[in-house]
């Protein structure tokens, strides 16, 4: 399995919406209903860890 490499150890919204050709309003509706990856709330900031990214990736393959 070929490993990404990122520049952090996280996203925000704007960049994980860009990561997944999405709309940000998705995320922010997924977040809403509790769908998506798990994210943190620091400060009024949305952070998503690549880790968790990586994971809801693995859990969510093969599913449609």
């Amino acid at each position: 399995m070929n490993q990404r490499q990122f520049q952090t150890d996280h996203f925000r919204t704007k960049q994980l919406a860009q990561y997944w050709s999405i709309s940000e309003r998705t995320l922010e509706r997924w977040r809403l209903i509790g769908k998506g990856p798990a994210f943190l709330k620091i400060e009024g900031c949305i952070l998503y860890r690549i880790t968790d990214v990586l994971e809801y990736e693995r859990r969510s393959a093969g599913r449609y």
